[in-house]
């Protein structure tokens, strides 16, 4: 089960790099001008939102 989630996730991560690179880059030029507190929000709510999705997918 760990290593599909882990299949997925890296085919997922990688999917934006495959379908639009010019994108991804003009993504990551305009999120180098964020405030670390920012990123740092992003992140916690991608996470909690992940292991959100984890525990109602298992239970």
């Amino acid at each position: 089960m760990l290593l599909a989630a882990l299949g997925l996730a890296m085919f997922l991560e990688g999917l934006p790099y495959f379908v639009s690179p010019a994108g991804v880059r003009r993504y990551l030029e305009e999120i180098s001008g964020f405030r670390d507190a920012a990123l740092r929000l992003m992140g916690l709510t991608l996470m909690a939102g992940g292991l959100g999705l984890a525990y109602l997918a298992l239970h």
